[in-house]
């Protein structure tokens, strides 16, 4: 193998690593078993890069390279053998701790595959369409820790927490423009390093899209299919 090809090699196996733990920590959070955990983790890790290849029409990676399925794999092992050996880490103190593990597991994990996403379209010949080289991007980003969301019952985090999608946006932006320019080596470090900084500061600082909020039981806003929406509805003539 060649040193570059080594070195992308790495980088994905660290991104897989690091969405499988996160991934494995919202199964233990949701008092999954060890099977449970082992699939959010895998899911977590290879599903957003599947997403990507069946949209390139390609075999899914995850398939034809099986040593990232079991790095995904040990990966979501490990956290839950430590927790279910020593009974005291599951302490409610340590809450803070596995919050932030998954954070910046999931943080890493994001920029990681968002610049392998734009790698990978940049490799499949479509170098020249910004947009659709974005879209692999993010897609290979938020896919994983949107179907693990969706299997965890929870509400996906791309949707209301810390600018999840949009730094996922701006690193593969990023990514493809320095592509062009220098290569695939500092396209993968320049796309990881500004979707974990974005992250990171969204965090720290606390920004969110704007959204609604809506108290419980008090919603100005009718919603279709209640009585009171139908009597507020204009009267049509018959």
């Amino acid at each position: 193998m060649e040193l570059q090809t080594w070195i992308v090699l790495i980088i994905e196996l660290i991104g897989t690593v690091a969405f499988s733990v996160s991934g494995a920590m919202v199964g233990m959070r949701k008092q999954m078993d060890i099977f449970g955990v082992i699939v959010l983790g895998v899911v977590t890790a290879v599903g957003g890069g599947m997403m990507r290849d069946v949209f390139l029409g390609q075999i899914p990676g995850a398939f034809t390279k099986p040593v990232y399925v079991e790095a995904a794999v040990v990966s979501a092992v490990i956290p839950f053998v430590l927790l279910y050996v020593n009974k005291k880490l599951l302490h409610s103190r340590y809450q803070m701790v596995y919050t932030k593990i998954i954070f910046l597991m999931d943080s890493l994990g994001l920029g990681i595959f968002t610049a392998m996403g734009v790698s990978t379209g940049v490799a499949a010949g479509y170098e020249k369409n910004m947009f659709f080289l974005c879209f692999l991007g993010t897609l290979t980003g938020v896919g994983g820790g949107l179907l693990r969301d969706m299997m965890a019952g929870v509400p996906p985090y791309i949707f209301v927490k810390h600018v999840y999608a949009c730094a996922s946006i701006a690193g593969a932006v990023c990514s493809v423009l320095v592509y062009r320019r220098y290569g695939q080596i500092p396209s993968l470090i320049t796309g990881t390093a500004v979707t974990l900084l974005i992250r990171l500061a969204a965090a720290h600082y606390r920004w969110n899209l704007p959204c609604v909020k809506l108290e419980e039981g008090r919603s100005s806003i009718n919603e279709p299919g209640t009585d009171k929406a139908e009597k507020d509805m204009p009267m049509i003539n018959k």
